[in-house]
């Protein structure tokens, strides 16, 4: 008769072998990254700790720069398997763009399920020919031509910022981060769902968009990527825990301000008889209408869905780079005399804010850069992983399984690519002749999944900096605290908001 205790030993003994084995198989397979600088970890967890604690004190872009500090632009920390992390601008984009081309790295499968797990599958969070038809059919929307047609609404947007500042009384401290996201917000409003720019406006499409709590609701839902990004179970989210409430109202949120709206459109879509008093030319302009009509395969989970990420997209990446870009000329007055000076050159030349005049603004843009360099906003929201053994310069063979991630905040930082990292130097962005080119420009990523958004952000920023430096001087309350003391939840702000006090020029 066989023993109890003598088949659970043997039993536990199988386990730990297939256990140790495995554990054997990974740390073969993986030895030659063992090469590379790595921070102290602890037995069997190794940097889980530290980086789980970082998310959760949302300082984890924080953390992996500080560590490209201290061992380089290339180093591996371990998190069950190993993450390669690249802090150097060429390696970044080098290793993208051939690697994506090859075929040897794809995105993060880890990276996809936590974008996909808002709602659907968005463009941000797939790979392949859900990728592709995806970015064909956005892509003629967001060309540099496509968005110069929407100036018209930058400059209301960006011209309520400027009631706002001139209905404040004299002298009070305006805090611009929340300024620059209710901006930032109701342009891609506008743009994708047609709500209108004015505040509290009701349109027979759906419920008028509330700032304050769809920001609470985009923050909520950003910061559970993260998490799931860097390795807490998807299931997370069916336990009874505080997380998990607020996961569940920012979602209900959110359903309440789209779901009506993408109904309509794929009524629309599909010919069905629709009140035509109950549809806003703003709204049949829409980027939601446009798309449903354009891409059958869109549904009502999968356009709530893209609708949500552009949402996130196009709010926080722009309002956070105008508030960090104000903050550094308020801290760099040279640099402002001269963004100032070409603003007042070209508005005077071509009598206002013009199509003609802003393609003359190379300045300002060269400000928005370099605000990006120094504080990159969007510090890292997705990651590769290795399928095909793949070179690595500096490194050599990298193996299968190895995640790739990069510290946009070690890079802009990098010594190399950067002389004098440390200074604000818009200059480096611009061109001078052949033998001086201008560093690459990776803050919207690189390669065929670089930013969708990219010139929309940069025009976008471009007309609200432009009608700042024309219309008012303003220094920071809190002086370069400001732009020091920094939070981060998917993305890097202002831990204070920015606040500035104005003074009107004396045109």
């Amino acid at each position: 008769m066989i023993q109890v205790p003598w088949l659970i030993t043997t039993l536990l003994v199988a386990v730990a072998s297939l256990l140790g084995w495995g554990a054997w198989r990974r740390h073969r397979h993986f030895a030659p990254l063992r090469k590379l600088p790595s921070p102290q970890g602890v037995p069997l967890l190794g940097n889980i700790p530290a980086v789980l604690s970082a998310v959760r004190h949302k300082r984890f872009f924080q953390l992996l720069h500080a560590w490209s500090q201290v061992y380089g632009p290339v180093y591996v920390y371990w998190a069950g398997k190993p993450v390669v992390v690249l802090s150097r601008p060429e390696l970044i984009e080098n290793t993208i763009v051939q690697g994506m081309r090859s075929g040897s790295l794809v995105r993060s499968p880890g990276t996809r399920r936590a974008w996909n797990d808002m709602r659907g599958p968005i463009l941000i969070g797939e790979d392949g020919p859900g990728w592709q038809w995806r970015r064909r059919a956005w892509n003629p929307e967001f060309t540099a031509a496509s968005i110069a047609g929407h100036l018209p609404l930058l400059q209301q947007a960006s011209a309520q910022v400027l009631e706002r500042i001139e209905q404040a009384p004299p002298g009070q401290a305006i805090a611009l981060d929340p300024l620059f996201v209710k901006m930032a917000m109701r342009v891609i409003a506008a743009l994708m769902l047609g709500i209108p720019l004015q505040e509290g406006v009701a349109t027979p499409e759906g419920p008028p968009l509330d700032v304050a709590r769809t920001y609470d609701a985009m923050a909520v839902l950003g910061y559970r990527f993260l998490r799931l990004a860097t390795g807490e179970s998807r299931w997370m989210k069916f336990l009874p825990t505080r997380a998990s409430r607020q996961y569940w109202a920012a979602s209900q949120q959110l359903e309440d301000l789209l779901a009506p709206r993408v109904s309509l459109a794929l009524r629309l879509r599909d010919g069905e008889t629709v009140d035509e008093a109950s549809i806003t030319p703003l709204f049949r302009q829409s980027l939601l209408v446009r798309m449903a009509a354009k891409e059958t395969r869109y549904d009502q989970d999968s356009l709530i869905a893209e609708a949500i990420e552009f949402l996130i997209a196009g709010t926080d990446t722009t309002a956070h780079t105008l508030s960090f870009a104000a903050g550094s000329l308020a801290l760099h007055p040279d640099v402002l005399g001269r963004a100032r000076q070409a603003v007042d050159e070209a508005w005077e030349r071509h009598g206002g804010l013009t199509p003609l005049c802003i393609s003359e603004l190379d300045v300002v843009r060269g400000v928005i850069k370099e605000t990006l360099r120094l504080f990159s906003v969007a510090s890292g929201s997705t990651s590769l992983q290795v399928v095909k053994e793949t070179e690595l310069e500096g490194v050599g063979l990298v193996p299968v399984g190895t995640t790739l991630i990069w510290s946009m905040l070690g890079a802009g930082r990098d010594p190399q690519a950067f002389p004098r990292p440390l200074e604000f130097l818009p200059e480096r962005w611009l061109q001078v002749g052949a033998e001086r080119q201008a560093p690459p420009m990776i803050d919207f990523g690189s390669g065929a999944h670089r930013c969708i958004g990219e010139h929309l952000a940069m025009l976008e920023a471009t007309v609200m900096l432009a009608l700042l430096l024309r219309h008012y001087d303003w220094e920071l309350v809190n002086g370069a605290a400001s732009l020091e003391n920094q939070q981060q939840n998917l993305l890097i702000y202002p831990a204070d908001g920015m606040p500035v006090r104005f003074r009107p020029r004396a045109l």
